[in-house]
């Protein structure tokens, strides 16, 4: 490498995968806590930052633009950066495919998807420890920062929200087991909504939206799951401590599960897609939880927090922040709709799978006290053609959290 041992390495990302990118600087932040990353999606931004002079190089040979293995070859050929350590990812591992690499003598080459196990031990050998740098830095508020402030920054790169599920624990338990796994996991909204996004990142142009849990995990496999579940788990603030936020958490948790709950025994009475409407209705309070980890965030940096300051930013903020996380994971289109259906249906027709979702939202927002004659009489559950006593019975139903 060209950096004095002391010094923080500077490492390349270049992956056209947002969660792959996500993953990868994860592990690095893992072993080098001080690392200086640059991330970039396409081969020409990663040749414009390799003007820069990076320690490492981790590059996926699937690049747009320019490949990674042409930017291997460059490499290789400049006098500059002939010896830099590159490692370059691919989805092809056939004998002439690494044939035509190692004559560029890369660092490692590793099929996708990656053994993180393996990368590890190599960056741990490319990227030694100088002191106590494992750790990655805990927030810091500037001075005059507000709360609003800090929240609405935040907004546009948090990582969602906290886990529910004990993640590591989940992994285990299922020893690769996708229907195990999605069992413990389906009550998580945080993990739902992370793999359904990466799985539809991960598809090739044309294949149909990923729109639940089940077929995420299929989609991504075993290793790939697994590789981003304990990379959720391992993030900073991935778990709430707090008392006053777990609280909050706890509301959203529960509400999104009878949600969720409540729209998949509607749907299946009605003969429609069961977890499909299940997904929508447990991801509806996603932006009330992501803020509640912002909300920790400032806390741990030294923020002070209240109830009445945490009632204030959620009416004001959670809607916001659910819409730029269901933009920014680019969750299909179908799947945006049905969530925003639990809040308001809007004009003109609507499908049943709407409707579905508009009314268990209204069946889980109920207090214990009220009864759901309001909801029975709605449009809603007028245009389902559901009552009164079956709305009760689903309500009195148990749950499969």
């Amino acid at each position: 490498m060209n950096a004095v041992a002391s010094m923080p390495p500077r490492v390349l990302i270049a992956d056209s995968d947002p969660w792959m990118r996500d993953l990868l600087s994860q592990m690095l932040l893992a072993v080098r806590g001080d690392a200086r990353l640059q991330m970039c999606a396409t081969g020409p931004d990663a040749l414009e930052h390799l003007r820069e002079l990076p320690d490492l190089v981790i590059a996926t040979r699937e690049l747009p633009g320019i490949s990674g293995l042409d930017l291997l070859r460059g490499v290789r050929k400049s006098p500059r950066l002939a010896t830099l350590p590159f490692i370059l990812l691919s989805e092809r591992g056939d004998s002439a495919s690494v044939r035509e690499v190692l004559p560029l003598a890369p660092t490692a080459y590793l099929t996708k998807p990656v053994d993180m196990a393996g990368l590890k031990a190599r960056l741990l050998t490319l990227l030694p420890n100088s002191g106590d740098v494992g750790a990655q830095r805990a927030p810091q508020i500037a001075a005059g920062t507000t709360l609003d402030h800090y929240v609405e920054r935040r907004r546009l790169e948090c990582d969602g929200g906290p886990l529910l599920c004990d993640v590591q624990a989940a992994v285990i338990r299922a020893s690769g087991d996708m229907k195990v796994l999605e069992a413990n996991l389906r009550s998580d909204p945080q993990v739902t909504a992370v793999l359904i996004s990466a799985a539809n990142s991960a598809a090739k142009p044309g294949a149909s939206p990923v729109l639940t849990l089940q077929q995420a995990l299929y989609a991504l496999g075993v290793t790939q799951s697994r590789n981003l579940l304990l990379a959720l788990a391992s993030k900073p603030g991935a778990y709430l401590t707090d008392p006053l936020l777990l609280e909050r958490a706890e509301v959203c948790w529960n509400r999104s599960a009878h949600t969720a709950e409540f729209a998949r025994s509607i749907a299946r009475q009605q003969q429609l897609d069961e977890w499909f409407c299940h997904c929508a209705g447990l991801l509806h309070c996603l932006g009330n939880l992501a803020l509640l980890r912002v909300l920790q965030e400032w806390q741990l940096a030294g923020g002070e927090l209240d109830e009445v300051r945490i009632t204030q930013v959620l009416r004001t903020f959670s809607a916001p922040y659910g819409s730029e996380l269901r933009r920014r994971w680019r969750l299909p289109l179908e799947l945006r709709e049905l969530i925003a259906a639990a809040y308001q249906l809007g004009g003109g027709v609507y499908s049943r799978e709407k409707l579905i979702v508009n009314v268990a939202a209204q069946m889980a927002s109920l207090g214990a006290d009220e009864d759901v004659t309001q909801i029975a009489q709605g449009k809603p559950a007028r245009l389902l053609k559901i009552g009164v006593s079956q709305l009760n019975w689903w309500r009195g139903a148990p749950m499969i959290r």
